[in-house]
């Protein structure tokens, strides 16, 4: 018997979305919903998140770069009805490009077929990670944080704060000031000409050292690059809660004393010994959910976890509450396909051709 091949088709397609399309397509979906769904398929296992791809270098300046490939599926696996979405995040960042004028870190974004493997989506990444980031912050403030506050505290003037800005003013609208700090004056300046163009509904007022800017508000989103930590539990006023986005800016001791810990993934955490909360749980000084040993900090437990209502929402009381997410793919995938889903329903985006015209 002869087996025949089908022929190749003559298009091999994929969406290419660029940054304005991206924003186009979120300006009419909610990221805070679409990370709680993912957030809520993870925590049901119904993701599929591999480990990440780390390839890190010098550029000609000596500065650090790295790239990061970020593989993951929503939507896999208890649910046979469930829409699936397979996909990965290539973001790469080196730390000279903001002198530079560059955000330090970019990339793409794409959606396989779940058929045939192929890509469907090719789409900026910076602007949608970021968006992706943002809201899980805002989720977890939503939860997790003071029950009324007007004030908010941002270390770190880079795109991850613009993000915030915009998150918080549509999230949080009895907020009207922004505490800030960067350790290049000039970006902080940047922010706050940004802040007024923009029409956002903050003053911004600068503060000259990070421990200021932090004991400003009850509320402090860390969004620096550092690798070095700073924060002391003295710096953070009784009753903070800490989104603790660039990982590495607490010192050890905010987490000795933190009145309640929570993460994203705490296996994420613990398998990259690179940041500060990893490599306490490695030493056994933070201690992963279920354990418990006199003196020494527990992880709570998950947002995920506390959005199912597995695990109590803890505010501030009198302590400080830290919020640790690591970063999971997932997420980016899974808001990219309701981004991708949105441009198809409404033509938005660039079709590309893989294959070209046939010869």
């Amino acid at each position: 018997m002869t087996t025949h091949t089908a022929p190749p088709t003559t298009k091999e397609q994929l969406l290419f979305l660029d940054r304005a399309a991206v924003r186009a397509c979120l300006a009419d979906i909610d990221p805070v919903a679409a990370v709680e769904d993912v957030l809520g398929a993870h925590r049901a296992g119904r993701t599929a998140l591999p480990a990440e791809g780390y390839l890190p270098w010098s550029n000609s300046q000596g500065a650090y770069c790295r790239s990061l490939a970020m593989l993951g599926s929503v939507g896999a696996a208890a649910d046979p009805l469930a829409p699936v979405a397979y996909g990965m995040k290539l973001i790469n960042a080196a730390t000279s490009n903001p002198a530079q004028g560059r955000d330090r870190a970019g990339g793409v974004s794409f959606l396989f077929d779940p058929e045939t493997a192929r890509p469907v989506v090719l789409a900026e990444a910076a602007y949608l990670s970021a968006q992706r980031t943002a809201a899980y912050t805002m989720s977890s403030l939503r939860h997790l944080g003071p029950r009324q506050f007007e004030e908010v505290t941002l270390i770190g003037c880079g795109a991850q704060a613009r993000t915030h800005a915009e998150s918080l003013a549509r999230c949080f609208p009895a907020v009207h000031t922004l505490h800030v700090h960067d350790l290049l004056p000039e970006r902080a300046t940047a922010f706050t000409a940004w802040v007024e163009h923009r029409g956002l509904p903050f003053t911004v007022t600068r503060h000259h050292r990070a421990a200021e800017a932090a004991a400003a508000s009850t509320v402090v989103i860390t969004l620096t690059i550092t690798d070095t930590g700073y924060l002391t539990p003295d710096d953070l006023r009784p009753g903070t809660f800490v989104a603790h986005v660039s990982l590495d800016d607490l010192l050890p001791e905010v987490f000795d004393r933190a009145q309640a810990l929570y993460v994203d993934d705490i296996e994420l955490i613990q398998e990259n010994p690179r940041r500060v909360l990893g490599r306490l749980l490695n030493e056994g000084r933070v201690l992963p959910p279920g354990t418990t040993k006199p003196g020494v900090t527990t992880v709570r437990g998950s947002l995920g976890d506390v959005l199912a209502g597995a695990v109590p929402a803890e505010r501030p009381g009198d302590g400080i509450v830290v919020s640790n997410p690591f970063g999971m793919a997932v997420l980016d995938v899974g808001l990219l396909a309701r981004v991708h889903a949105h441009a198809t329903a409404e033509g938005i985006g660039t079709r590309l051709d893989l294959l070209g015209a046939e010869r």
